[in-house]
């Protein structure tokens, strides 16, 4: 089968996969022990800190790692909550963010926190005059994904660090959709905390990392907690932190290359297309505040989840937004956030690229749905 559906997952890297079973056999110790062996994976871990915080070009006081992208949103956003700069119960976020975010969002909203979501315009960008409109004195933190999961669009986050940094306000940003896909340096250096996930960028699955800035005096979300500084409880998993880094320094090493790939791929694809001419409804914004990897569109009059079955029957594996939702009845929250209801968001889906990805199965693909979509109509 024919994989695009890479902005979900992707497969474990090989040379990642072998650092991991030579750590959890001759690293086995316990980060946390004080006997040799102990000291061993401490160090190792140690390393890893510095490699991952290199990589982001912040301090590596500010690194941990965590289960996955899900756990480093929850405890990002409860770390920054228990150092707000001011006091104030409001928060604003996105309204397409990931449902680790919302979920949180809700939980918070029960707790007395009041949380308003701001919509995406119609190239799926949150509009940075529809924010400042949207704090008020009592805010005290912004939470917007960097890269959407679903038509691939990036925030502006320098803007919105601005914002919130003129203003005291905590700004934390989910970037695991962006992390080793685009250039990220500049925009960790605008954010208080940020999360990425092991598993997009060929890492293992169950690996994540977090960065809060060391300089905000965060408390452990759960009291007592002492491995890594209190961010998170549970025994370390040094092999699959090793792992992830060694995936997210690869990525890091060909991300010039992977960039320059997916875009040679999507002008492929959306040449591919050509023949549907304005049956076709590409989302998505300009190229610089794109993820070329990622294109959410829909053919006019078809069901996304039937293109999707159909797709699968003929051997391309995509999918119909981000993997997290699919599954609901609700449709696609980028849709949604974009003003998109009814038959039109029920249209959508999402074709992502990766490193395995070839030229001829672009073509393929976009062939395939060209064909399909003309028969339809007939």
């Amino acid at each position: 089968m024919k994989y695009f559906d890479y902005a979900a997952t992707c497969p474990l890297d090989q040379e990642a996969a072998e650092l991991y079973v030579k750590a959890a056999t001759d690293y086995y110790g316990n980060s946390q022990s004080l006997h040799d062996i102990g000291s061993s994976s401490a160090e190792l871990l140690k390393t890893c800190r510095r490699t991952m915080a290199s990589i982001l070009d912040v301090e590596p006081t500010g690194v941990f790692f965590t289960s996955g992208g899900s756990e480093s949103n929850f405890l990002a956003i409860h770390a920054l909550l228990s150092a707000k700069r001011k006091s104030g119960r409001h928060i604003v976020t996105g309204m397409a963010e990931h449902s680790s975010i919302t979920n949180v969002m809700k939980k918070l909203g029960e707790e007395g926190y009041e949380v308003t979501y701001l919509p995406l315009n119609s190239n799926g960008l949150i509009e940075t005059r529809l924010l400042e409109e949207a704090i008020r004195e009592d805010t005290v933190l912004v939470s917007i994904q960097h890269g959407n999961p679903e038509i691939g669009t990036l925030q502006p986050l320098n803007e919105i660090g601005s914002i919130c940094r003129d203003r005291e306000i905590l700004f934390h940003s989910d970037c695991v959709q962006t992390f080793g896909k685009t250039r990220i340096k500049e925009a960790a250096s605008m954010v208080d905390a940020l999360s990425l996930s092991g598993h997009k960028i060929y890492g293992p699955k169950g690996t994540g990392a977090a960065y809060v800035n060391p300089r905000i005096g965060w408390k452990p979300f759960i009291p007592g907690t002492s491995h890594e500084s209190g961010f998170r409880p549970g025994t370390v998993n040094v092999p699959a932190i090793l792992a992830l880094t060694a995936a997210a320094q690869k990525a890091e090493t060909v991300l010039c290359e992977a960039m320059e790939q997916h875009l040679v791929l999507r002008k492929l694809f959306m040449k591919g297309l050509s023949p549907l001419k304005n049956q076709v409804t590409i989302y998505g914004t300009a190229e610089k505040q794109q993820l070329s990897g990622i294109i959410g569109m829909r053919i006019h009059g078809l069901e996304g989840q039937w293109v999707m079955l159909e797709c699968n029957r003929q051997g391309y594996a995509i999918s119909t937004g981000s993997a997290c939702h699919t599954g609901l009845l609700a449709p696609s929250k980028t849709m949604a956030a974009m003003g998109i209801e009814g038959k039109q968001a029920k249209e959508f889906f999402r074709i992502s690229f990766g490193r395995q990805t070839q030229k001829e199965d672009v073509l393929g693909l976009s062939a395939f749905l060209a064909k399909t979509a003309v028969q339809k109509q007939i």
